[in-house]
């Protein structure tokens, strides 16, 4: 069990990394956490004598969070009037936070069960890429499957529009649209996309209706393009969206990937930003059973493996990796690089050809 005194360190971490993802303000708000928490309140308590790793808990977010919900419900003043769109300087920022933590214990405290689910939907921009060189590979439809699902946000990459900067794709009658920075060669943006089903699991799966103000407070505040996307996407799901089951990551992918697939249909399994959270006996059951499942592949049923998730080559982003099985050895390229959020998207590394 880390030390109470790693947790203020967290959050400075934490702090760091909103700075280089474009939150100035969420990074003002864990450092105001790092320096006021104490055990005198129930939240304060909680958080510094927190039993698992603050960082792989994402302590600092869990927070954030519990405040931005605060001050998004109206219910301390005190606190809304320092957070955006309204502007606050260091003291008063934390005077506020000091203030809520006093009159709103509990409802701070109780936020911190759940870990952050932010269905970053600009991360689809990575998705489509992958899923358009499956698709020029094969020619066939795709079957998706997504692991960390939460409110199935990302499993509709599909139905969105996206500007990539020098090229568009778009869904007919796409609700949202995905801007990103889009480097180095494109996708094949003509081939023949069609998904056939769509399917996720999460381990606490939220419902894009009900759950909608805690997905919401989710988002840094002062990033209000992202939330507006965000808030179009959940209002699209709560329309037309596919529930997401509730259920263990290995223990799905080894029941959807274990029997054979069905011929004309590539099997496509996919997550971003998930695998760092999930333990090491889970990702090594997703292994196996991936492995196994493209061992039984053929060229008629064909199983694809899509990720984009961090790697030991640049800690400020995610590689795009896709591992395609249509009978023999497992092709594995590396597509580019995305950013965290859906930012930006270099493109070209490799690609699977026909």
């Amino acid at each position: 069990m880390p030390g109470t005194h790693t947790i203020p360190d967290a959050f400075r971490r934490q702090a760091l990394g909103c700075r280089q993802l474009g939150s100035p303000f969420t990074a003002r708000a864990c450092e105001a956490l790092a320096d006021g928490l104490t055990t005198e309140t129930a939240f304060g308590a909680r958080i510094l004598g927190w039993a698992g790793h603050p960082v792989n808990d994402a302590l600092a977010l869990r927070a954030a969070g519990a405040l931005n919900a605060l001050a998004r419900s109206g219910g301390c003043a005190a606190l809304a009037a320092a957070y955006p769109p309204h502007e606050a300087d260091d003291e008063s920022l934390r005077d506020a936070i000091a203030a809520a933590v006093e009159g709103h214990d509990d409802f701070l405290t109780r936020f911190l069960d759940s870990a952050p689910q932010t269905n970053e939907v600009a991360r689809s921009n990575a998705l489509l890429g992958g899923a358009l060189q499956i698709a020029a590979a094969t020619d066939m439809p795709l079957a998706l499957h997504e692991i960390g699902s939460s409110a199935g946000l990302n499993l509709a990459f599909d139905r969105y529009a996206y500007d990539l900067g020098t090229a568009t794709w778009s869904a007919p009658d796409a609700a949202v649209t995905i801007a990103a920075e889009w480097t180095g060669t494109l996708p094949p943006l003509d081939a023949p996309l069609r998904v056939v089903s769509r399917a996720g699991c999460d381990i606490n799966p939220l419902d894009p209706f009900r759950d909608r103000d805690r997905l919401l407070a989710y988002i840094w505040p002062d990033q209000t393009a992202r939330l507006a996307r965000i808030a179009a996407a959940l209002t699209e799901a709560a329309r037309t969206g596919v529930a997401v089951e509730k259920a263990d990551a290995a223990e799905w992918v080894e029941r959807h990937f274990g029997p054979a697939g069905e011929t004309g249909i590539v099997r496509v399994l996919m997550h971003t930003i998930v695998w760092q959270y999930l333990p090491a006996a889970t990702q090594a059951r997703i292994e196996a059973a991936m492995a196994a499942s493209g061992a039984r592949a053929t060229k008629d049923a064909p199983v694809a493996w899509l990720r984009a998730e961090p790697d030991k080559i640049d800690k400020l982003s995610a590689a795009v990796t896709l591992t395609l099985w249509r009978g023999g050895d497992a092709e594995t390229q590396t597509l580019g690089r995305t950013d965290f959020h859906g930012r930006w998207t270099k493109w070209g590394y490799a690609s699977i050809s026909a």
